[in-house]
């Protein structure tokens, strides 16, 4: 998987992402080779909720040059250096007017800054402050090459891979950032490679619904049209990104709170993980402030690494392909694939004998090989489920409780159930448990 992430990557990493337009369309185009996606065009100007899906924005170039002609800045070896959703502009101008459309971090010199203008016209370009302040007084020929189409779109993607039941879990990333690793790269790869991980189970007990989309905008409009119907049918959701750098997993709950999305990944956290972060859910962040927002509270947290605003290379050039781990980006792959394991395995039973523990042996249930610690483990495992399979504790729960690994307590389960000394309860999203 190590080498597909970065042949995918390289593909991706010179496209110009922005909110609209071609880059986000070339982007779509690339992962249809790993995700069977079906890519919409909302028309600008359709409104959604309290917004507006903006003009179509295209670049074809963009550079400063000195009055030698020499390019100081120049968007075809950057695509960070423009200011996303700059106007069309032309001219030349003085040191002094050219400084009031420059944007830099003076407390990291060496970096050029991630920066966008989407809701009020304006231009400008990002230079490293180390740049800024080697210019010198000189007359400055400026370029920027772009469009702003009322008359385009913003194009969108989703995918589906039906399960048993029609209740769902949804995996959302975002494709709206040019030139960035982890913040952005990070997400739609990871997402592929789930999608492509989990089209190859034979049986699935959920629907997965897999979402492309600009941020914020992107996800506003999908809720205005979807949003019902996920209030609905959403049993547990994540947003994924920052998940490629080499921190340790970050989880923001949902919030609620105490979703079956939360409960399971912190589960999983707990059980796999030497260190790790869990934080309760705040209305910042990337596109959990949108179904998390009050009117929809959906299931939805967010599995991370380090999470956004957390490092120094955050919205910067900084956030490079030296920065992300593709051996890393592997394994929060397979990390999501343990939390919908456990996802798709919980279970609410209710225990048919629940006067007295019921006699074990006679039903094969007591082992008489293996060693004493995998017996021991075995029968307590046995213990806890029969105790509070009562209908309202899952295996989640009980995993928990017991501090024995889901697995274990999963397979005592279906042993159980197999000898009818459990049956089936409709858990809280009115499945049944088979």
């Amino acid at each position: 998987m190590q080498k597909k992430l970065e042949k995918y990557f390289d593909l991706l990493w010179p496209i110009c992402r922005s909110l609209t337009g071609d880059g986000n369309r070339e982007t779509l185009k690339i992962l249809s080779e790993i995700v069977d996606l079906k890519i919409s065009e909302i028309p600008s100007g359709q409104e959604c909720f309290d917004w507006t899906v903006p003009d179509e924005w295209n670049v074809k170039d963009a550079w400063i040059k000195d009055s030698k002609g020499k390019k100081i800045i120049d968007f075809r070896k950057n695509n960070l250096h423009l200011l996303g959703y700059s106007e069309a502009f032309r001219g030349k101008l003085k040191l002094k007017e050219l400084r009031e459309h420059l944007y830099s971090i003076p407390e990291q010199p060496n970096v050029i800054p991630y920066l966008t203008s989407y809701y009020k016209p304006r231009w400008g370009f990002c230079i490293s402050h180390k740049q800024m302040r080697k210019l010198r007084e000189d007359d400055y020929e400026v370029c920027i090459d772009s469009v702003k189409d009322p008359e385009g779109s913003m194009t969108i993607a989703e995918a589906v891979l039906p399960g048993k039941s029609k209740k769902e879990i949804l995996l959302s990333t975002y494709i709206c950032h040019p030139s960035m690793a982890n913040n952005e790269l990070s997400g739609p790869l990871v997402t592929s490679f789930i999608y492509e991980k989990l089209k190859k189970k034979t049986e699935r007990k959920f629907t997965y619904r897999f979402l492309f989309l600009p941020e914020t905008i992107g996800t506003i409009y999908y809720l205005s049209v979807h949003g019902e119907e996920l209030m609905k049918n959403l049993h547990a959701g994540f947003v994924v990104t920052c998940i490629g750098d080499r921190g340790n997993f970050t989880y923001k709950k949902s919030r609620r709170g105490d979703t079956p999305a939360d409960r399971a990944a912190e589960l999983v956290l707990n059980q796999t993980e030497r260190k790790f972060i869990v934080e309760d859910f705040f209305p910042t962040g990337s596109d959990e402030r949108q179904y998390c927002s009050p009117g929809f509270n959906l299931p939805v947290g967010s599995l991370m690494r380090t999470r956004y605003g957390k490092y120094k290379q955050y919205h910067t050039s900084a956030d490079n392909r030296k920065f992300i781990s593709f051996k890393k980006m592997e394994e929060s792959v397979e990390k999501y694939i343990e939390i919908i394991n456990t996802l798709e395995n919980n279970g609410t039973y209710v225990n048919t004998l629940p006067y007295c523990e019921p006699q074990l042996g006679k039903r094969d249930l007591y082992p008489t090989l293996g060693s004493q610690k995998d017996t021991t483990e075995f029968v307590n495992s046995i213990m806890w489920v029969l105790n509070l399979s009562d209908g309202k504790n899952d295996t989640i729960e009980i995993s928990r409780r017991s501090g024995i690994k889901f697995e274990i307590i999963n397979e005592a389960a279906q042993k159980l159930f197999e000898k009818g000394l459990l049956k089936n309860s409709e858990n809280e999203d009115g499945d049944d448990n088979d």
